[in-house]
């Protein structure tokens, strides 16, 4: 299982409709809260499909 926090940007493999590929974590638990960083939109996935999809974590954030 992999360590998300609120506040990290996620580089994930599938882009949003919008064109952007970076999500930052609102929220992480079962289900994960993402903000599209390209049109503010945001999405709730659950943590499986948010780990299965993701690139790279680009930004910790701090604490």
């Amino acid at each position: 299982m992999i360590e998300l926090h609120e506040g990290d940007v996620l580089t994930l493999k599938k882009p949003h409709p919008c064109g952007a590929d970076r999500f930052e974590v609102i929220r992480a638990g079962a289900d994960v809260r993402l903000k599209c960083t390209g049109c503010g939109k945001l999405l709730l996935l659950p943590r499986r499909q948010v780990e299965k999809g993701l690139k790279e974590i680009t930004k910790k954030a701090e604490g």
